[in-house]
C-alpha cells in the first residue's frame, strides 16, 4: 500500500509552526489541542483521500480501511496533561462498522459507527493527552468506512460520587444475600473496582501470577446446561465452580451462552456445540415469541426452566448472582439478538418473569449487557448496565462507559462484564471511568502477552484501587 504523508493543522486558526520530520514529504505542525482536525491533513497509512461522497468538510475525507493496519494518524501537541472528549465525523455507507482509536501507540478503544449515507459525528470516548506531541490513530477494524475529521473538546473528569444510583434491587423482595451484595456494590461504586476473571481455573492462574492476589469476582457460563447440549452429552460444572468461589468469600457472576433450543445445523462449518451463534441455527426467536402456543415457545420455556434448576442450586446455598443473560444482544451474532431489539427485549422480559415470578429466584441481580438505547429493556428489570469490550492496551474503555452513563442516566451502576484486556487503574481514575468490576475472558486473552502481560496484571492486582479476593472478605456485612 502506498503511504501518503501530509501535515496536521487546525483549520481556521492562526498556528505557531514548528518543523520536525515525519517522513520524506511531511512536516509536523504545532497546534493547539482543542478543535477539529481534518482527516485528509493527517498521516495516512494504507488509506487515501477522496471527494466522491458529498457532505465532507475541508478538502476531502479519507477512505480505504480495507486491510488490518490501515489507519489515519493525527499528531496533536499539548502544553499540559489534559482530558478531552473525542468525536469522529464518519460515514458508514456500507453498513454498521467499528473502528479502533489508539492513543500514543498504547491503549485502544473500539468505536461503533452506525450505518448511514451521510457524515455524522460519533462520540468516541475520551483521550488523556500528555505534555508534548500526542498521536491519535484511527485504525481499520470492521473496515470500509469514511472518516472526515476528528474533534477534541475539553472534558471534565467525572467525580467519584453517583448519588442518583437506585437504592435497591429491581426485585422488590430480594434474598438477604442479593440485598447485601447490592448494598456493597453501591458502597464501592466510584471508589474501587472489583478484579474479576472468567472461569475459576483462570482465576487460580491469575493468583499464581500475581503472588496470591486472586480475583474478587469469578464469572461462570451455564452453556453446558442448555438442553440442546445436554441431550448431546455435555455435563456442566459451572455451578460447582460458582459454589467453590462463593465458599472462598468471592462474588459470583453468571452468563449463559444459550445453545439454541432447536434448529441446529450441526454441519462441518457449524457444529452443534456452536449453536448459540446466529450462523449455526435457523431458530427464529421472533417467530417463537409470537406464537405462545407453538412448539418453539414451549422449547424456550423448557430451556429457561432447565437453567432455573441450576440457579436454584445457588439460591439454596445462599449465593447471590450477578445474572447476565442475553449478552451482546445488539451484535446480532447470537441468535437471541438476530431478529432485532424488540424480540431481544421481549425474550429478556420473559426471562425476568419466568425466573423471578414463576420460579421465585430472589438471589439474582439483573445485568443488562448492551449499550444501544433501542435495545434497553427498561429500568424496571435492570439492576446494572454493562458492556463487553475487547480492546488492547489495558485502557479505560471510556467510550462504552460514557455510553452506559447516558443509557442508565447515571441511575444504574456500570460494569465491564467481559473484557479482553484488564484496565489499568491509574487510567480508570484519570478518565473518571468508574467501572464496578472487570472480568477478563479466559484462554487466549488473560494468558496472552498481547492482551495482558504478567507485569501488567501484577500492577493492576497490587493497586489500592483494585479489590481482590482477600480484600472483600465479609462483604455481606
Amino acid at each position: 500500500m502506498a503511504r501518503l504523508f501530509v501535515s496536521i493543522f487546525l483549520r481556521g486558526a492562526i498556528l505557531a509552526l514548528g518543523t520536525a520530520a515525519l517522513g520524506a514529504s511531511a512536516r509536523s505542525l504545532t497546534v493547539p489541542q482543542a478543535g477539529t482536525y481534518e482527516a485528509e491533513d493527517a498521516v495516512l497509512t494504507g488509506t487515501s483521500v477522496d471527494t466522491a461522497q458529498a457532505g465532507y468538510t475541508g478538502e476531502g475525507y479519507v477512505t480505504g480501511f480495507d486491510a488490518s493496519g490501515d489507519k489515519i494518524t493525527f499528531h496533536v501537541n499539548s502544553s499540559s496533561v489534559a482530558l478531552f472528549d473525542l468525536s469522529i465525523r464518519a460515514a458508514a455507507v456500507y453498513g454498521d462498522k467499528r473502528t479502533t482509536v489508539v492513543l500514543n501507540g498504547g491503549a485502544s478503544s473500539e468505536v461503533f459507527l452506525a450505518a448511514g449515507t451521510a457524515f455524522a459525528a460519533v462520540a468516541a470516548g475520551q483521550v488523556l493527552l500528555t505534555t508534548g506531541t500526542n498521536t491519535i490513530d484511527v485504525v481499520s477494524n470492521w473496515g470500509w468506512y469514511l472518516i472526515d475529521s476528528i474533534t477534541l473538546s475539553p472534558a471534565t473528569v467525572r467525580g467519584a460520587a453517583h448519588p442518583g444510583v437506585v437504592a435497591a434491587p429491581v426485585n422488590p423482595a430480594p434474598s438477604a444475600g442479593a440485598a447485601a451484595l447490592y448494598r456493597y456494590l453501591r458502597f464501592i461504586y466510584g471508589k474501587k473496582i472489583l478484579a474479576g476473571q472468567q472461569d475459576l481455573a483462570w482465576a487460580d492462574w491469575v493468583a499464581a501470577q500475581t503472588g496470591g492476589r486472586a480475583p474478587a469476582l469469578v464469572s461462570v457460563d451455564l452453556i453446558d446446561y442448555s438442553p440442546s447440549r445436554v441431550e448431546r452429552g455435555t455435563v456442566g460444572t459451572a455451578v460447582e465452580d460458582a459454589l467453590a468461589h462463593a465458599a472462598r468469600g468471592g462474588i459470583v457472576s453468571v452468563l449463559w451462552h444459550w445453545n439454541a433450543p432447536a434448529g441446529l445445523y450441526d454441519t462441518e462449518e457449524n457444529k452443534w456445540w456452536s449453536g448459540f451463534y446466529t450462523r449455526a441455527t435457523d431458530f427464529d426467536v421472533a417467530a417463537a415469541l409470537a406464537d405462545v402456543t407453538g412448539a418453539n415457545y414451549t422449547l424456550l420455556l423448557r430451556d429457561v426452566d432447565a437453567i432455573a434448576v441450576q440457579l436454584k442450586r445457588l439460591q439454596a446455598a445462599g449465593v447471590p448472582v450477578l445474572w447476565r443473560p442475553l449478552h451482546e444482544a445488539e451484535g446480532g451474532w447470537f441468535w437471541w439478538g438476530a431478529k432485532g431489539p424488540e424480540a431481544a427485549k421481549q425474550l429478556y422480559a420473559l426471562l425476568y418473569e419466568r425466573l423471578t415470578v414463576f420460579h421465585g429466584l430472589d438471589n439474582l441481580l439483573w445485568v443488562w449487557n448492551s449499550v444501544a438505547p433501542e435495545w434497553y429493556p427498561g429500568d424496571a428489570t435492570v439492576d446494572i448496565v454493562s458492556a463487553d469490550v475487547y480492546a488492547q492496551g489495558n485502557g479505560p474503555m471510556s467510550t462504552q462507559y460514557n455510553q452506559l452513563i447516558d443509557l442508565g442516566r447515571d441511575s444504574k451502576m456500570i460494569a465491564a462484564a467481559e473484557v479482553g484486556a484488564a484496565p489499568l487503574p491509574d487510567l480508570l481514575q484519570a478518565y473518571g471511568a468508574h467501572w464496578l468490576w472487570f472480568a477478563v475472558w479466559g484462554d487466549t486473552f488473560i494468558n496472552s502477552p498481547d492482551w495482558n502481560s504478567v507485569d501488567t496484571l501484577k500492577t493492576i492486582y497490587s493497586s489500592d484501587y483494585v479489590l481482590t479476593l482477600d480484600e472483600i472478605q465479609g462483604w455481606r456485612g
